[in-house]
């Protein structure tokens, strides 16, 4: 129990030394609310959620008229053996075409779009449970780092002490040299350990900024663990069903079939309708007098229906190539299913096997201490070694830095099972900030606004997400 009182107090003094004296200590809450405010792979991916919605305006646009303006200024010259002339025309024009009905081919572009910004906006999901799992992984990763610096300090304080036990009982004559020697190099040991531990400190630190931006300026006890289902059927079956890249994987299938249909339906014909009008001034000089200017107003309307007979193999290998993707999208589902059915069984098996190590640790904990207490006690009447000691010491030592792992792992195991079933988001564990409203864009773009109050509101998007 001793031993045990002087571990806790060291580890209170590595965690104070380890905090700088902060008073106010950051909980794993407030790091996953870091690592969403602070991440650029999540706004990265929202750029690439907007730039699909912006697929859906583009689609739209086809069907409906472009205006294009047309002005030209033309000047020709003529020579004779008597004579010569020189004309010139300016023309301005104006037309409008449209694309009046295509037998489906356009709406088939626009709803494959759609499912895109919708896969795309599961992607985004994606990305914001493995954002919040590494910063999950690097709160974790420093208290065990943390508490193996205070374990190792505690061990180096322990072994200094029988140093200077086994110098004693040296210059009295009770142990050789060679004891002594074997617990200088048992310190040696331990002091190696703690400039490890220490390392690995500071790699959980510069792990930690790369998830939230800044240092921990101190961490909190994690918060209970979160609530397992009924059995692992039931996780895999809620992974199935709310897994992101499933239901990314599900919306790309369906447009890879839209994608099918649309190729199928570039054999139909189109018909659109042009209307045109244009003003012409023209001139010209010839070489015994000034040309009278002439100005023609011309105007036409035209319905042009057309289809294509023969394409030379493009057509039939863009339906094939269409095919081909289908399969590849339904495949990839497929694929994608079986792998979260996999980190979900993982993940689970990983929680029953820490806790299984933690109840067979705190055994050999208490085992281990008892045997190092007993074995001290057998040294003192010169019933024990010095080699004795130091190896009870050991064993002591790796079985309580044994525990410190497996609580980790059974911590960050019950995190990994939340992001292997599609739980681990903001939305998910409740964490009481705003989050990215994909819709908010989309509606702003999706009828491709140009000026108008749907233009006006999407400024105001812009301005909103900085990006104006």
């Amino acid at each position: 129990m001793k031993g045990l009182r002087r571990f806790s107090g060291a580890a209170a003094i590595a965690l104070m030394a380890f905090t700088g004296h902060a008073v106010w200590a950051e909980s794993l809450a407030d790091t996953l609310v870091a690592a969403y405010r602070h991440s650029a792979l999540i706004e990265q991916n929202r750029a690439v959620l907007r730039a699909a919605d912006e697929d859906v305006a583009a689609a739209l646009a086809e069907l409906r008229p472009i205006v294009q303006w047309t002005a030209s200024h033309q000047v020709s010259r003529s020579e004779g053996a008597l004579d010569y002339s020189t004309a010139r025309s300016t023309s301005l024009q104006i037309g409008a075409q449209m694309l009046l009905y295509d037998w489906g081919r356009s709406q088939l572009a626009i709803d494959a779009a759609k499912e895109q910004v919708l896969a795309t906006r599961q992607g985004l999901v994606a990305v914001e449970q493995d954002v919040l799992l590494a910063a999950t992984v690097a709160f974790f990763d420093i208290r065990q780092a943390t508490e193996r610096v205070a374990l190792q300090q505690n061990s180096v304080e322990v072994l200094t002490r029988e140093r200077q036990a086994a110098q004693d009982r040296f210059d009295v004559g009770e142990i050789t040299v060679t004891d002594v020697a074997l617990a200088d190099a048992q310190l040696a040991e331990t002091q190696a350990g703690l400039a490890a531990a220490q390392g690995d400190l500071e790699i959980a630190r510069e792990a930690y900024l790369a998830a939230t931006g800044r240092f921990p300026s101190g961490l909190d006890a994690p918060p209970p663990l979160p609530k397992l289902p009924a059995s692992v059927d039931e996780a895999r079956a809620i992974g199935q069903r709310n897994h992101p890249l499933i239901a990314q994987a599900q919306r790309q299938a369906a447009a890879s079939e839209l994608g099918v249909a649309q190729a199928a339906a570039e054999r139909n014909p189109s018909l659109s309708a042009n209307v045109a009008a244009g003003v012409t001034r023209s001139r010209q000089q010839q070489l015994l007098g000034e040309g009278d200017y002439d100005n023609r107003n011309s105007a036409s309307v035209s319905l042009n229906l057309s289809q294509t007979i023969y394409s030379g193999g493009r057509l039939p290998a863009a339906h094939r190539r269409a095919m081909a993707l289908r399969d590849q999208s339904r495949a990839n589902l497929l694929n994608v299913s079986r792998q979260i059915s996999q980190l979900v069984g993982e993940s689970w098996a990983n929680i029953d096997v820490a806790r299984a190590q933690i109840g067979a640790i705190d055994e050999q904990i208490s085992a281990a201490q008892q045997a190092y207490n007993g074995v001290r006690e057998e040294a003192a009447l010169g019933a024990r070694t010095t080699l004795d000691v130091l190896d009870a010491e050991q064993s002591l030592l790796e079985a309580r830095a044994d525990k410190i792992t497996a609580e980790a792992n059974l911590q960050l195991a019950h995190y990994q099972l939340l992001a292997a079933m599609g739980r681990l988001t903001v939305e998910h564990l409740n964490l009481g900030i705003p989050t990215y409203d994909p819709s908010q864009y989309y509606n702003a773009v999706r009828d491709a606004p140009y000026t108008s109050k749907q233009g006006e509101s999407l400024d105001r998007v812009l301005r909103a997400i900085g990006r104006n």
